[in-house]
């Protein structure tokens, strides 16, 4: 474990160059994972496809050789498990069966019934255990609960989570029978994935920013909680990273208040705020602009250093503040990599 550099900086510790990996690191952007992706015939078939799966999990590492490597999966593959169809539109994005009401909710797969659909996910796991390099973490992870519920909720992504809120107002009931189903789904399939291999888990909330309030503290910081623990119940010495993204102030005390060993950090805050505001209380994961990604030059060494010098005082994991995009050009990856390995 020692030699694995991510594990250490879980654990808290000040590494003189932080480890890296990228937010949608397996992805478009790279033509080998284009060429993948148009073998296996479309997203979902290259999501199941346990052989397909790990090799564009592992395309990124042999290419830059991160640090870390995150199972390529999908987030709305768990409520696909618990009994909504999904599909994708090309061009458009997924496409949800919509839960709405009580019965609906009831309707849905015990948390144990899930990992049939499943098991494709936990095998590519187990071959990312056994072909990752030594040195290279494996990462498992899941949407958070208020996230994988905006979709369920929605039946697909939407700008401002409308359709959630107002489930959330007209019939709150319904709204937390929703999110507890998802949390115990959640639970079981972090744990299956810890089970088949991974090292890290990552809670994604990437519509953590919309909730204010009691809200955000009700549907964002109690659900991670309760996986958190109970992840860490069953496998103690697993490390945990929370992204509530564009929780602004709300990052302050997540850590401490769910028990999560890592905070990813969104670009929305910059990184001298969130040093001393959020990094104090342990190690957070982030945070370059991804636009970098595509726009390069002088611009993307300069903030990737700033980024580094602004963290290099306690735990710290380079990352982008989201996802990397299909436009990002490959070579400012390198200039990236090279810019915060100096």
């Amino acid at each position: 474990m020692s030699n694995k550099t991510i594990l250490r900086a879980l654990a808290g510790e000040v590494l003189p160059t932080p480890p890296i990996w990228m937010m949608r690191q397996a992805g478009r952007y790279l033509p080998e994972y284009r060429a993948t992706r148009a073998q296996a015939g479309d997203f979902l078939a290259l999501c199941y496809n346990s052989d397909l799966a790990a090799e564009v999990t592992l395309q990124p590492i042999r290419r830059y050789g991160f640090d870390a490597a995150i199972l390529f999966a999908d987030i709305l593959l768990l409520p696909q498990a618990m009994g909504a169809d999904l599909w994708f539109e090309t061009g458009e994005g997924p496409r949800l069966s919509t839960i709405t009401t009580m019965a609906g909710v009831k309707g849905l797969k015990p948390k144990e019934d899930i990992h049939d659909t499943l098991a494709p996910i936990y095998e590519t796991v187990r071959i990312l255990a056994r072909e990752l390099p030594r040195e290279t973490t494996l990462i498992g992870f899941a949407g958070a609960p208020w996230t994988v519920a905006t979709y369920m909720i929605a039946g697909r992504g939407s700008k401002d989570q409308g359709a959630a809120h107002a489930l959330k107002a007209a019939d709150r009931a319904t709204f937390q029978a929703l999110i507890d189903a998802i949390t115990a789904a959640t639970i079981e399939y972090l744990s299956m994935q810890v089970l088949a291999g991974a090292e890290v888990v990552k809670l994604f909330d990437s519509w953590a920013g919309s909730l204010k309030g009691q809200d955000f503290i009700d549907f964002a910081l109690t659900p991670a909680k309760q996986i958190i623990h109970a992840l860490k119940a069953r496998h103690p010495d697993l490390p945990v990273i929370a992204f509530p993204r564009e929780a602004g102030q709300g990052y302050v005390g997540f850590a401490k208040a769910t028990g999560a060993d890592c905070v990813a950090l969104d670009n929305s805050v910059s990184p001298e705020w969130a040093a001393e505001h959020v990094q104090i209380s342990g190690c957070v994961q982030g945070n370059l602009a991804p636009e970098h990604m595509v726009t390069g030059g002088a611009a993307l060494v300069r903030e990737t250093r700033r980024v580094v010098d602004a963290f290099k005082g306690g735990a710290h994991i380079f990352n982008l503040g989201h996802g990397i995009t299909p436009d990002a050009d490959p070579h400012n990856v390198s200039r990236m990599i090279e810019a915060v390995r100096g």
